[in-house]
């Protein structure tokens, strides 16, 4: 249910890995085999994506396309800020298939903040912010299942949820109504969550990671 949710809020925006290997962003990849990574990535993405796929290959396309972000971002060069940050909110997102949830994370709450103080690209600072507030509601879950307190789980899940909230209020703002009602939907998933009996939560399939 919830590799489920997350999958379709991914798919629901757009990647962006192949149109800079395609597209202009191909003068800032230091070398081919920069491009040839993300052109990787992008590729185990896409596989991921698939309805049909299994858990298996999913989680199995998300650790590829980790590694090849991973060994994209050592090739590219340090100047290349707008690329390096899309693909960390990639990798970060792949993390959450790969049992490394505490570090994706982890990742996105840095990468809120420094987009947060540039203020360079708000579509990008929003992306950030959507993936990081998924990560805080899937940690939630986790936590409440092995047990946590409420002093412990709590705080994420408020912070998924003043998260949803923000991003929502901007989307209604730009007069998107498509993604007014999406991170809506995600903010009253994340109040429900709060306020769901543990037994009730215990109760609900929860994917393996």
């Amino acid at each position: 249910m919830i590799r489920n949710l997350l999958i379709a809020l991914w798919i629901a925006a757009p990647l962006g890995v192949g149109a800079y290997h395609f597209g202009p962003g191909q003068e800032r990849l230091r070398t081919d085999e920069a491009g040839d990574y993300l052109a990787e990535a992008e590729t185990q993405l896409a596989l991921a994506a698939e309805p049909g796929a299994s858990d298996l290959a999913k989680t199995a396309a998300f650790a590829k396309a980790k590694q090849a972000i991973d060994h994209a971002l050592l090739l590219l060069p340090d100047d290349a800020t707008h690329l390096r940050r899309d693909l960390r909110i990639e990798r970060a997102k792949c993390r959450m298939f790969t049992s490394e949830l505490p570090q994706a994370n982890g990742e996105l709450a840095e990468l809120v903040r420094e987009l947060g103080e540039d203020g360079a690209d708000p579509e990008q600072l929003a992306r950030a912010r959507d993936a990081y507030a998924n990560s805080q509601y899937y940690l939630t879950w986790l936590m409440r299942l092995e047990g946590a307190g409420r002093a412990d789980w709590e705080p994420h899940v408020e912070s998924a949820r003043q998260t949803y909230r923000l991003l929502a209020e901007d989307a209604e703002a730009r007069g998107d109504a498509a993604a007014t009602e999406k991170h809506t939907e995600d903010l009253e998933a994340a109040i429900r969550l709060a306020r769901m009996e543990l037994s009730e939560l215990q109760g609900l399939p929860l994917p393996s990671q």
